[in-house]
């Protein structure tokens, strides 16, 4: 390749993925299920476990998907990120040819597709970027494991691991949240809770930096917003018999409609809208929040392809095309976390 000659640039987005239709439910569930680092255990007891769980909670995941339509929207919203991400990126580098692709961890399209596209686009530079914000071995360090094994094409390539503090994601956050509430009309004393996808405790005491990362995202974005507000960093979406990190969504919730206070909800973990928002945060935590009595309930949308964030994300996916191996965006250190990526 000539000095001048354009870059091919492989921009990949990775994200969980979601059924796209009932019948994908139960093996989109395995697939998660039997993920090693999802269930810890030897392949010879993981996977028939995870055919079991998968079996038993199809039903009612069937039912929360059939809400939003029988299948989950995040892969829509995942290529309106990638179309902008495109866009901006061009603007940036208009001397390089710029490529989206998305490698969804447990349905299509899945890692193993994306990397034979991707090394069919013969690129110059790959970067990877997981739309999580916050690193953890169960989502980015499992994308990015999954993504080493199946790629053999060209291409030097480098990973943006964690971005969690980033201006632009705290700035587009903090201005949903305050757009949010004054839509809503300031509905009287009201407390933020910033809800995340809970992790077994066991995880973080692993050595795992999400939990830190996820609360230096809420601190930052609670400074932004200023003095008088009342926030807490909450998680949802506990499942199964371990103890999982706290303090949970639901309890907050009806913990502050007994204090008499509102309540406004962001996901702060999550980018995109998808069953965890639509289904958890809207109609399950809306209805607990009713029957508590709280007096408002005011649900801030997810990031999207808000201009902002994405501005943010191309500027640090131009700085991260600079470097080589894995490196986050700068916002967070993480010292004493050993499964920190760039730890080792």
């Amino acid at each position: 390749m000539s000095p001048t000659a354009p870059r091919r640039i492989a921009l990949v987005l990775f994200n969980l993925g979601g059924p796209d239709g009932p019948d994908a439910v139960e093996p989109f569930l395995f697939n998660l299920f039997n993920d090693p680092a999802i269930i810890g255990l030897p392949g010879l007891f993981r996977t028939p476990l995870a055919r079991l769980v998968s079996r038993r909670r199809a039903p009612f995941a069937r039912a929360n998907y059939d809400l939003m339509g029988g299948g989950s929207p995040l892969l829509p919203e995942t290529r309106k990120q990638a179309d902008a991400l495109v866009t901006d990126l061009s603007a940036r580098l208009p001397g390089d040819l710029v490529q989206a692709f998305i490698a969804m961890r447990y349905w299509h399209p899945m890692t193993e597709e994306t990397a034979a596209e991707v090394a069919a686009f013969a690129p110059d530079e790959i970067l990877l970027l997981p739309l999580y914000p916050q690193f953890s071995t169960t989502t980015t360090g499992s994308s990015v494991e999954a993504w080493n094994k199946a790629y053999r094409g060209a291409g030097r390539s480098r990973t943006l691991c964690c971005w969690p503090a980033g201006e632009a994601l705290v700035e587009a956050h903090a201005r949903l949240i305050q757009t949010a509430y004054d839509k809503a009309g300031r509905p009287g004393p009201a407390r933020l809770l910033f809800s995340a996808h809970g992790l077994p405790e066991k995880v973080i005491k692993g050595g795992d930096p999400y939990q830190a990362q996820v609360e230096a995202t809420a601190a930052a974005v609670a400074a932004r917003l200023g003095e008088g507000w009342d926030w807490r960093v909450t998680y949802q979406s506990r499942v199964g018999p371990l103890k999982w990190i706290g303090p949970n969504t639901e309890d907050e919730i009806r913990s502050a409609a007994a204090e008499g206070l509102a309540i406004v909800i962001t996901p702060i973990a999550f980018v995109s809208e998808h069953v965890e928002t639509l289904v958890e945060l809207d109609i399950e935590y809306g209805e607990v929040a009713h029957k508590a009595g709280c007096p408002a309930y005011v649900r801030v949308p997810a990031l999207g392809p808000d201009p902002g964030f994405i501005g943010g994300l191309a500027e640090a996916a131009v700085a991260a095309l600079e470097r080589s191996g894995t490196e986050s965006d700068g916002s967070f250190r993480c010292a004493g976390w050993k499964k920190c990526p760039r730890a080792a």
